[in-house]
């Protein structure tokens, strides 16, 4: 299964709110423009927008790799205005482990589906 899929949780800084809604427009109109195996990138609000979710899917972990290299500035606006933590699920390849050294990231390995 090369097909990964991570969860992002941003959690926005205080009194962040305009900036951190601009940086993820940003993200959002890079991916658009820019990322040829991103399969979804869909972004979630709480209630009062103080915390949001990401959902994406992505082919192969060369396609996280083409990701994170197109996010240039707008992943940087969005590290400035909120937290981030990630949740991998499947099997990334050890260029992109390398890749996300620092972030805080946690890998959940494919064990079984129906």
């Amino acid at each position: 299964m090369s097909e990964l899929q991570v969860t992002a949780r941003l959690k926005v800084h205080d009194g962040k709110l305009a900036e951190f809604k601009a940086a993820a427009e940003g993200c959002v109109t890079s991916v658009r423009e820019n990322d040829s195996g991103t399969l979804q990138y869909d972004w979630f609000f709480n209630e009062d927008e103080t915390e949001c979710v990401v959902r994406e899917r992505y082919r192969d972990s060369d396609a996280v790799l083409e990701h994170i290299a197109n996010m240039g500035d707008a992943f940087g606006a969005l590290l400035g205005v909120c937290d981030i933590q990630l949740e991998v699920y499947g099997d990334p390849s050890p260029e992109l482990v390398a890749a996300s050294e620092g972030l805080s990231v946690e890998v959940f390995k494919f064990f079984m589906a129906p």
